[in-house]
């Protein structure tokens, strides 16, 4: 476990001693204790960055202060002028991997190691890397081959809970290592973000937004935590609290474009009033004209003939008229009598809605679809596992299964609240999983 520490925060970073993994260590397990911290670190690197005259190890103490605090440019820039010993260059390497710059950043930790810097540090950093850059089987590969004492800190687990989980491994081996890792460190960004994002796909939303909430008092807080909690702050209206998530992210990366995208949309969503009440009323109404007629145990031929006209579910009953369904053949008195019980039961009527009848959608061409594509459109949207902002546009769109998904274009999901270009790339690369595309892509 982190143990409570008092140092002297401005004195580490001040200071003219020698500086190295181990005052690192104090300067972080001194903010993940008490996150008020953070603020003593960021004054005392402002004052650090006015000495008048660093020396090359003044500059390295700089550059790694710089990358505790999210600096990351500034922090290459310092370390680029300094003595260019291990701990510079391993730095430089953690500096190339936030700004995603992964090829420079495996350079560096050659360099890192060739003078000397830990090994077994420096390949669970290559580790990381190869992940990021989509290479899962040799980044495990490296992580079966470290031995030694990094075993035992929390960021190897992590790593190695992130690999397995990115190459579909056991979940809960991949939950297990993530405690793991939690274990030696409450506080550990990697693992809180994990375990917040596999809470997140399974649905746990609860334990997710816990596990998110956890992540953001860390210090440098995971971007992916930041993002996703600030969406999950977005579905609770609390927009204030969203902004700050995306505030924190541009302070680090001014130029994350999902960042910058998020706050403007946060932004423009806070401006506006929600009525609580009716909004709930509203998803339960949503979600009962969803419901598939297929559900309910009407006749043979009321079934038929629902069919024929494309009446698919209770929504698109409430859309039609009892003159509608009797002009269709074979459909009769006796049927819509039947239909008529069935609504009232719910609290429903034909044509209660006739005034927001949807535009018939086009129909899918199935000729160029595969039987194993043609059977993927049944499914329900919740098999390709979307973002909790995404699978909210779902629901509000009153789409049920990927067949009806795929019958919109890009411009129409574009038309939902809070639904921008990342959720579309996101739904348009949950699709390519399964080889189809939204229409017109």
């Amino acid at each position: 476990m982190v143990q409570a520490v008092t140092i002297d925060i401005r004195e580490i970073v001040l200071s003219n001693q020698t500086f190295g993994p181990q005052d690192i260590d104090k300067l972080t397990g001194a903010i993940q204790e008490d996150f008020t911290q953070a603020a003593l670190l960021r004054d005392a690197v402002q004052e650090l960055q006015q000495s008048p005259s660093l020396s090359p190890a003044g500059m390295t103490r700089l550059g790694v202060c710089l990358y505790l605090i999210g600096k990351f440019r500034e922090a290459e820039s310092a370390l680029k002028q300094s003595d260019g010993g291990a701990l510079a260059q391993y730095y430089l390497g953690r500096v190339c991997f936030e700004l995603e710059e992964y090829d420079r950043a495996l350079g560096y930790y050659d360099a890192a190691e060739n003078s000397g810097y830990t090994a077994e540090w420096c390949q669970l950093c290559r580790a990381e890397v190869l992940r990021y850059q989509g290479k899962k089987e040799e980044a495990l590969k490296i992580l079966d081959n470290i031995f030694g004492p990094v075993e035992q800190h929390p960021e190897y687990p992590y790593q190695r809970a992130a690999t397995l989980s990115a190459i579909g491994g056991n979940l809960p081996e991949v939950m297990a290592l993530y405690q793991r890792a939690l274990q030696v460190n409450p506080k550990h960004a990697g693992s809180l973000f994990g375990l917040a994002v596999e809470n997140d796909r399974l649905g746990n939303d609860h334990q997710a937004f816990e596990y998110y909430q956890r992540g953001a008092g860390v210090i440098p807080a995971h971007i992916g935590t930041l993002l996703n909690l600030g969406l999950l702050y977005e579905d609770r209206n609390d927009y204030a609290r969203a902004q700050a998530c995306y505030k924190r992210i541009l302070e680090t990366a001014p130029d994350h474009p999902q960042a910058r995208l998020f706050l403007k949309d946060a932004a423009a969503g806070g401006n506006v009033l929600y009525d609580e009440d009716s909004q709930k009323k509203n998803e339960r109404m949503s979600q009962l004209l969803n419901v598939p007629v297929s559900d309910f145990e009407l006749s043979v031929r009321s079934r038929n003939c629902l069919s024929k006209m494309g009446i698919r579910t209770l929504g698109d009953l409430t859309r039609v008229s009892e003159q509608a369904l009797l002009s269709s053949k074979n459909f009769g008195e006796t049927s819509l009598h039947e239909i008529k019980e069935m609504l009232t039961a719910r609290g429903l009527s034909l044509g209660q809605f006739a005034h927001e009848k949807r535009e018939a959608e086009p129909p899918l061409d199935l000729s160029g679809m595969t039987p194993d594509q043609q059977q993927m459109l049944d499914r329900p949207i919740s098999e390709l596992n979307l973002s909790v902002r995404a699978r909210k546009c779902m629901v509000r769109l009153q789409l049920n299964t990927i067949g009806e998904l795929i019958r919109k274009t890009g411009d129409d999901l574009l038309e939902c609240k809070n639904f921008g270009v990342t959720s579309l790339t996101e739904v348009r690369e949950k699709l390519t999983l399964m080889n189809l595309k939204l229409r017109g892509d």
